[in-house]
């Protein structure tokens, strides 16, 4: 007696490359999200800063509001402090500000 061995191929020879793609792309906007959240409260933290601390670490106050009002809710606004602390450090003109 012989016996055929059959195999049906349905065509999911890579089932978790197609599914681990968009959780992944999920997973991504989620986390951003809660990272902007996380620093947008950790940035609040700072308004606790009097002036003289902020400009310890290279912001004024101004800019402090300009980057919640410039950003939306989903928006990272430590970027805005980033690019404003960075512009400082670059240009002469802004050092002034500093004294």
């Amino acid at each position: 007696m012989s016996t055929t061995d059959r195999t049906l191929n349905l065509g999911q020879t890579k089932p978790s490359l197609y599914l681990a793609t968009p959780l992944m792309l999920a997973f991504d906007k989620v986390a951003s999200v809660w990272r902007s959240f996380r620093n947008r409260r950790e940035i609040n933290y700072l308004h606790e800063l009097n002036d003289s601390q902020l400009l310890d670490i290279g912001l004024t106050r101004q800019e402090l509001d300009s980057a919640f009002s410039g950003s939306t809710f989903f928006e990272d606004p430590s970027a805005h402090l980033t690019n404003s602390a960075r512009r400082r450090t670059r240009f002469p003109e802004f050092r002034s500000l500093r004294r």
